[in-house]
């Protein structure tokens, strides 16, 4: 069983930088991809990224490539976003989520999600 909470949102300065966190407190974590997607106030959920079950690939999303990087260390089941050079357009309430599909995009491909944490950012 995979139980995900997210930390580590909350109000910045544009071009100011964040990190997420989620930590999972079942025992699988090393098992799953996982995925940090976003959800604006009015707008769909989108990706924002993934990481390999070993943490040696990535992917992510067109608008945060060079400013976010997502990481993981499976000893203490966590998953890490760090986010630089924030804009307003960042701002949502961002959710972890764990799949058995590798390097998966789209939300239906994940089985397990966490709260959310939300990032706001201000201009």
């Amino acid at each position: 069983q995979v139980q995900l909470v997210e930390s580590g949102g909350g109000l910045v300065q544009a071009g100011g930088s964040l990190r997420l966190s989620c930590q999972d407190s079942g025992r699988t974590f090393s098992q799953y991809t996982m995925g940090w997607f976003r959800q604006a106030l009015g707008k769909e959920r989108e990706f924002v990224a993934a990481i390999s079950r070993i943490g040696n690939s990535a992917y992510y999303e067109d608008s945060v490539k060079g400013r976010f990087t997502i990481s993981r260390d499976n000893a203490k089941n966590t998953l890490y976003l760090q986010m630089n050079s924030l804009k307003p357009e960042d701002t949502a309430d961002y959710v972890c989520a764990a799949s058995k599909t590798y390097l998966a995009q789209h939300p239906q491909a994940y089985e397990y999600w966490g709260q959310g944490t939300q990032v706001t950012v201000s201009s």
